[in-house]
Order: C-alpha cells, then structure tokens, then sequence
C-alpha cells in the first residue's frame, strides 16, 4: 500500500514538473526575467558608451615646446584626456550621462620649454587664453604703489623687471612688490644697450643684479627682460648659462610717450592675443589706465597671470558649471 502512494507521489511530482516546463506562461515568465537580467545589464554598458563616445570627442594630443622660425621659443601646452573610470564613478549612481560631471585629466608634452637651446620668448601658447604684465622698472617710483593696489584689486600677478641698480637705492619698493606676490625679473644692472658689450660686461650686469635682487627680496630670478629689448644671440646664451630664460613682448604699451589713458587701451586692446605679453612701465598713463585695461581683458576671457604662469603647460580650463569646449 505504501508502495502504490509512493508510486503515485513520484508520478505526479512527474506530471507537476513537466506542465511547469512546457507552460506557456511560464517560458513567458522565464522570458521576461532574462530581458530585465539584460536590461539591468546594458545600462551601464551604454552609460560607459556614452562616456567613451565623449572620451573620443574632448581628446586634444598635447602640443610640445618648439623653436618657431618667427616667434623663436615657444612653449608647450598640456594636451586633455576625459578619466572614463572616473567619470563613470561620478555617474554611476544616478545611471544618467551628464557632461558636467566629466573629470578630466592634462597630459604632459614630451618636449618642454626648459629643453630648448637658447632662444628669446615672446609670447606664451597661442591657444592658452592667458597674457601677463610685463612692468620694466628703473624709474617711476610714485606711480608704483597705485599700480600695486589696482593689482591687488583684481587679484592679477604680474611680473616686474627690476634694474639691478634700482633695487639697491629702492629697497623698500623692490620689498613691496615682493611682498604683494609679484614675479621679479632682471633687468640689467644700469640699463645698458647689451648687444653692445661684450661677453663680460654682459655676465657682470646679470650676475650683479640678480645678487641684489635675492638680497633684497629673497626671490630668485628666472627671468630676463634686455632694457628696451636690445639683445644679440650671446646676450641670449649668457643669460641662459645663467639659468634665466630672455623674455621680450609681443603687445608694447609706448607708456614712456605719455599716451592719454583711453589711447594706451585702446592700443593694447586692438592687438590683444592669447599668449600675449604686454610691456608697461611704472608711468602715470599706465597707472590711470590699468584697471579699466583689466576688466577690458578680462571682459575677452583672458586671465592675467605672471611671465611664468602664461609659459608653463597647464592647460586653462572652463568653470565646472560651463558648457564643454577645449
């Protein structure tokens, strides 16, 4: 008897699991679990997609340091790579593409601007939307503290090129520009025309100024800017034996002519240029006009920053909240 119930249990457990098999409504059910299985599946599948469609797109190769036929040395720039595993992190809560949330990452050159053989600089990458103060001081002492506060006002730092003798009668103003986070170059010793002395005269004038800069500042020099650009190639080579890189211009003020305000603006700015490098003087033209030239710079999308900032490789990048566009 208990045989037959044992017999009969198996059978329809038989019986129970083939209906379960060949039941429509179950293949359906079955079905419906392995599309959402997939569905769960592709939906970081596309998100990784979309990041890596955008990966492709914003991949800019960085561009190597060179020495130009026209602008001689010229420097490099970072080139720009989305980060996908970091992107995807940021996204992967939400499961929603959104290009604000791209992280990006710069990519070095592989030649630099302190590789090249000695050549001057004018003007920093033409992509970089940056431009510096170049401010030669050898005189000007009473316009100096006002051009110091608009400075200030704007949170721009320039780079002020130092004559050598200046620092040592001027301490306290050299200390002053100093102290408000400004780059220090050289500008010779007593202003000399360097392409006409030689090869001695010319590591006295350089030696000479940079010890009484650092003296006196505590800065060491990188930079040197030839009194009214007057250079030759051994002033250029002397001066990079002196770990100094020689820096010109590209957009000239002409303060010294005593311009009227608006005219001096209007100057700089029909000429303006990403990578520019604007000479000034400690003058009252220059002082009257430089906070309404700032704004007017700024107003270009242009920041403003020192002779080394403009000429190292960091790419400039948008606000996190702004649209994309390198």
């Amino acid at each position: 008897m208990n045989h037959t119930k044992n017999l009969i249990g198996i059978t329809l457990v038989v019986i129970l699991s083939l209906l379960a098999v060949f039941n429509p409504y179950t293949d359906k059910y079955m079905l419906g679990l392995k599309n959402n299985a997939m569905n769960v599946n592709n939906k970081p599948n596309e998100l990784l997609n979309k990041i890596e469609q955008a990966a492709e797109k914003y991949n800019i190769p960085p561009e190597d340091a060179k020495i130009d036929r026209v602008w001689y040395a010229m420097p490099g720039y970072n080139g720009l790579q989305v980060d996908v595993e970091a992107s995807y992190k940021m996204m992967k809560k939400d499961q929603q593409y959104d290009e604000r949330k791209l992280v990006f990452i710069q990519i070095p050159p592989a030649v630099h601007l302190r590789e090249l053989p000695p050549a001057p600089i004018f003007r920093g990458h033409q992509e970089k939307p940056m431009v510096s103060f170049l401010i030669n001081v050898a005189w000007g002492n009473e316009y100096i503290p006002d051009m110091l506060a608009t400075l200030k006002k704007h949170s721009v730092q320039a780079t002020f090129f130092l004559e050598g003798r200046w620092v040592k009668n001027n301490p306290d103003l050299a200390k002053m520009i100093a102290e408000h986070g400004h780059e220090i170059g050289n500008h010779s010793y007593s202003h000399p025309k360097m392409e006409q002395l030689g090869e001695a005269q010319v590591r006295e004038e350089l030696i000479k100024t940079n010890e009484v800069i650092e003296a006196v500042t505590g800065k060491k020099v990188e930079w040197f800017g030839p009194p009214s650009g007057g250079y030759n190639n051994k002033t250029v080579e002397i001066a990079h034996s002196l770990q100094m890189r020689t820096i010109m211009w590209t957009v000239d003020t002409i303060d010294w002519q005593k311009p009227a305000p608006h005219v001096l603006i209007q100057r700089v700015m029909s000429k303006i240029h990403s990578g520019a490098m604007i000479l000034m003087h400690p003058t009252e033209p220059t002082s009257k006009a430089l906070d309404e030239l700032i704004v007017s710079l700024k107003a270009k999308q242009l920041r403003i920053g020192s002779v080394s900032k403009l000429l190292d490789e960091e790419r400039v990048m948008k606000r996190q909240d702004e649209p994309h566009s390198y």
